[in-house]
């Protein structure tokens, strides 16, 4: 087949992976930087050009989409499923996935347990806002945060108010939720490719910090999750309809909570833990999903 692969940095761990990993497979991969892209939208001769050439039809499209191109990024990804390649994740499904408010209010629908979690426009709500997750210590984060950046953990009521203030005060949306104090700043990061966990970790924040991102120093081991867990993460990632997703899952008294969903998640923390080829399982699942062409590979 011929892949391509959506990315701004070809060096990075999980796009050299599955560029690594597609090639194996002998597939035809080319890894284009979404950024370099402009697309031709018109009825009958949609198409999409990169540096100054127009590309030819490619089998598939591995998203590998940063958060803060996520506008620009899907447009691309969607005139690629427009001309007919098939997307490892749908870029409607990165959309949704991407907008944490959007993404909690799917899976409360289909009954997908979570934190407490609440949303508000007006510093008159703040009061209230707090007693409805159960009050302090409880999270602020971010809309738009990613890899732990814009999450703060407020211990006592005056904290809480003077950081959803503080965020208001720069015109930012936010989630305030419930802190689950007995995860002790561990999570589970399950690896969900085409409806099934392929891999876990658990993942432990530093001394100090409550959250686990490996990008702010937490550290991993792997783990064997229940079938709740296993199930919980799996329909997480259909309602959002990922093909592949990081579905983050917290272990409370109550249960198994998802925090969030990751439409891209980094493969570098749980291939070295688990010391699993998960890259080789994405090609796989593209492999059984997409309608391959011919394309006569050639080396280099």
């Amino acid at each position: 087949m011929k892949i391509a692969i959506l990315s701004r940095d070809g060096s990075l761990y999980s796009c050299k992976r599955l560029l690594t990993a597609a090639q194996a497979r002998g597939h035809c991969v080319e890894v284009i930087d979404p950024l370099s892209c402009y697309m031709n939208i018109n009825p009958g001769s949609s198409a999409i050009h990169y540096r100054g050439r127009q590309l030819s039809h490619y089998d598939a499209v591995i998203p590998r989409i940063g958060p803060a191109i996520t506008f620009y990024g899907t447009a691309v990804l969607r005139q690629f499923e427009v001309c007919g390649s098939y997307p490892l994740n749908e870029s409607v499904a990165i959309t949704r996935a991407r907008d944490k408010l959007r993404s909690l209010q799917l899976l409360a629908r289909e009954g997908v347990p979570m934190p407490v979690t609440g949303f508000a426009h007006s510093p008159d709500d703040t009061s209230d806002l707090i007693k409805m997750v159960g009050g302090t210590p409880l999270v602020v984060k971010l809309v738009e945060g990613t890899q732990g950046i814009g999450v703060v953990l407020a211990e006592t009521r005056q904290a809480a108010e003077s950081v959803i203030d503080a965020f208001r005060g720069l015109n930012a949306h936010i989630l305030v939720q419930e802190f689950i104090k007995e995860a002790e700043g561990r999570d589970i990061r399950c690896l969900v490719i085409g409806g099934r966990v392929v891999a876990a970790i658990e993942r432990q924040a530093r001394e100090g910090d409550f959250r686990s991102n490996l990008h702010r120093g937490g550290k991993a081991r792997r783990v064997e999750i229940t079938d709740s867990e296993r199930e919980i993460a799996v329909k997480a990632a259909a309602t959002l309809g990922l093909d592949v997703a990081g579905v983050d899952i917290l272990r409370a008294a109550r249960g198994p909570l998802v925090m969030e969903v990751n439409a891209s998640p980094g493969l570098e923390g749980i291939e070295k833990t688990t010391g699993m080829d998960i890259a080789v399982q994405m090609i796989a699942w593209i492999e059984q999903q997409a309608k391959p062409g011919f394309c006569l590979k050639t080396g280099g």
